[in-house]
């Protein structure tokens, strides 16, 4: 079970040197519950401290990473049922289904979807994440085809399904160095596949008939000395697996039963032959609770939503989503176009920005970083203050874009006016509607 702050502060060297970042033992002993530290920052803790931590601290479900470099995966991880108690981490990859039973054009458009669909929002870049390989033929020397045209298409990380030890071990050795998951150990070829596992170190992920079956499997190559498993229950019928998706958790987690500590894989492609029906159960296992989660396709109707999804379950709740500080080009702005500023509260960016595209007028949006906070908010706690935006002003570059010097503010930021005046002497500083909605009104009546 992962300890407490104050445990852990029980094995540290209680030196309070600030060489790991945060002021005191203490501080550093509450990051380390929180999951915000490394034990590695701490330069004096004993080895015999390192060791009792490492095993007391570890969470009840154990990360898995599936593949290298950048672009690796991560799930499991967790310590808690909802993300309320405390923030959710590794969120699940979704990965699109790719079959050697298809042909050259079909493999090459699949992955050209995997590697270009990607989203932009609230300063982050949402896509897709693994490629998922399929033996359906059966045919080693296909299989090993098809994994070696993928790896040469792209990056992203693998995940290889196929119950046949043979098989397998073509497609696991022609991509060992990337580190896939071997998807397909079964209470039939457990010894095999385990075996192909550990010669490649690779995550090797567990398939039962059921539950029960699943715990056995699982426990038999626990005992055989693997560690990195992804585990899946065999459920096909959308509530027998969110049944089993939740007994999984809870017994990892409050019972500590260990075949079940590790990150699930599920098969939203398997369950239904409706586009429409397969997101919605891939986004049930989104939220309950799916470390890896394989699509028949990626379809920019079917993947947007499944990442907005995402990013609202696995952002931390108690942190405001934040936009990235900078100057955004709405349009096509010129050097006469208008210059107007907010915070970077996404909500608000995502308002002003909309209101601005709305007006038809061009303009430069400039977003100051107030730690995610909204106008009033920011301004009232001194983050949207008249000498910091002068001072993201002069910085910006903004006047290398623009041949005037008038900046809009927020009507709600009025009462800085004056004062922003004296620290922006050049400027002019216009103050905006209270209202995003009157910004259209605002910007044409400028533009006449």
């Amino acid at each position: 079970m992962a300890l407490s702050g104050i445990e852990i502060f029980k094995f540290l060297p209680k030196t309070n040197c600030k060489e790991c970042g945060v002021p005191t033992c203490l501080a550093f002993a509450m990051s380390l519950a929180q999951g915000k530290a490394e034990l590695t920052a701490c330069p004096y803790v004993s080895d015999e401290a390192k060791e009792k931590l490492s095993v007391a601290s570890a969470p009840p479900i154990r990360t898995v990473t599936i593949g290298a470099g950048d672009k690796a995966q991560k799930a499991g991880g967790e310590t808690v049922l909802f993300r309320h108690e405390k923030t959710f981490f590794n969120a699940p990859g979704l990965a699109i289904l790719i079959t050697d039973a298809m042909d050259d054009a079909e493999v090459e458009a699949r992955v050209s979807r995997a590697d270009k669909l990607e989203y932009e929002r609230v300063g982050l870049t949402l896509r897709g994440n693994l490629v998922a390989l399929k033996a359906a033929s059966g045919d080693a020397s296909k299989f090993e085809a098809l994994v070696n045209k993928v790896k040469g298409l792209t990056d992203l990380p693998i995940i290889l399904i196929t119950d046949d030890p043979a098989v397998m071990g073509a497609g696991a050795k022609a991509c060992a160095d990337r580190k896939p998951l071997l998807y397909g150990a079964t209470a039939a070829n457990a010894d095999a596949m385990a075996g192909l596992a550990k010669e490649l170190s690779c995550p090797l992920g567990v398939r039962g008939e059921n539950i029960d079956d699943l715990a056995a499997v699982s426990q038999k190559l626990i005992d055989a000395g693997l560690k990195d498993l992804v585990i899946d229950s065999g459920a096909r019928k959308m509530n027998t697996a969110l049944t089993d998706h939740l007994a999984i958790r809870r017994l990892a987690l409050q019972k500590q039963f260990k075949p079940f500590g590790f990150p699930t894989i599920t098969f939203p492609c398997e369950m239904t032959d409706d586009p429409m029906m397969e997101t919605m159960y891939a986004s049930t296992f989104i939220n309950k609770y799916g470390g890896y989660i394989v699509l028949s396709d990626f379809q920019d109707q079917n993947l947007f939503p499944l990442l907005l999804n995402r990013l609202n379950i696995y952002t931390d709740p108690q942190r405001p989503m934040a936009t990235k500080q900078g100057i955004y080009e709405i349009g096509t702005p010129t050097e006469e176009s208008p210059v107007l500023i907010t915070t970077n509260f996404s909500l608000t960016y995502f308002i002003v920005s909309g209101e601005i595209e709305t007006s038809r007028v061009p303009g430069y949006l400039m977003v100051l970083d107030t730690e995610g906070l909204s106008v009033m908010t920011a301004w009232a706690a001194g983050k949207f203050a008249a000498d910091l935006i002068a001072t993201f002003v002069k910085k910006s570059g903004i006047t290398d874009k623009v041949k005037h010097t008038k900046l809009i503010i927020p009507g709600y930021a009025a009462g800085m006016s004056g004062e922003l005046e004296e620290e922006l002497p050049d400027w002019k500083i216009i103050i905006g509607p209270r209202d995003g909605s009157h910004i259209p009104a605002m910007l044409k009546e400028m533009s006449a």
